[in-house]
C-alpha cells in the first residue's frame, strides 16, 4: 500500500463524512463532487447515484437504484444526509476497488 492510498483510507475513516446531493434531470453532471454522492432524480423518482471512485483514480461510478435495473443498489440516507449503499460497490475494471458506503464513510473490503 502506498502512502497516498494509506492516507486516503485514513481520511475516509476520520475526515468529514460523505453527503447526499440531489440533482434533478436525466443524467449525472459531468463534474461530480470529490467526496459526495449525487442522487439523480427525475419527476420525483430516484434513478441512479453517482460518485467519484474513492480510491483516488477519479473514475465516475454510476449505480442504478430503480427497481427494474439489474444489478441495482439501495440507497438510504440518515437524518444528517449521510448515505448508505447496499450491496457493496465492486469495480470489475479499472482500479478494481471494492468497498461499502455506510453512513457516509467508505469501508474497504480486503
Amino acid at each position: 500500500m502506498t502512502f497516498i492510498s494509506w492516507f486516503r483510507r485514513l481520511w475516509d475513516r476520520y475526515g468529514p463524512a460523505r453527503r447526499r446531493l440531489v440533482v434533478e434531470g436525466n443524467g449525472l453532471p459531468e463534474a461530480l463532487p470529490r467526496r459526495d454522492l449525487v442522487l439523480l432524480r427525475e419527476d420525483g423518482d430516484d434513478w441512479s447515484v453517482g460518485m467519484r471512485c474513492p480510491c483516488g483514480c477519479g473514475e465516475k461510478i454510476e449505480l442504478m437504484v430503480i427497481e427494474e435495473a439489474r444489478p441495482r443498489w439501495d440507497v438510504a440516507v440518515d437524518e444528517r444526509s449521510r448515505p448508505t449503499l447496499h450491496p457493496s460497490v465492486w469495480r470489475k475494471t479499472g482500479c478494481k476497488s471494492h468497498f461499502w458506503l455506510r453512513k457516509g464513510r467508505i469501508h474497504w473490503c480486503k
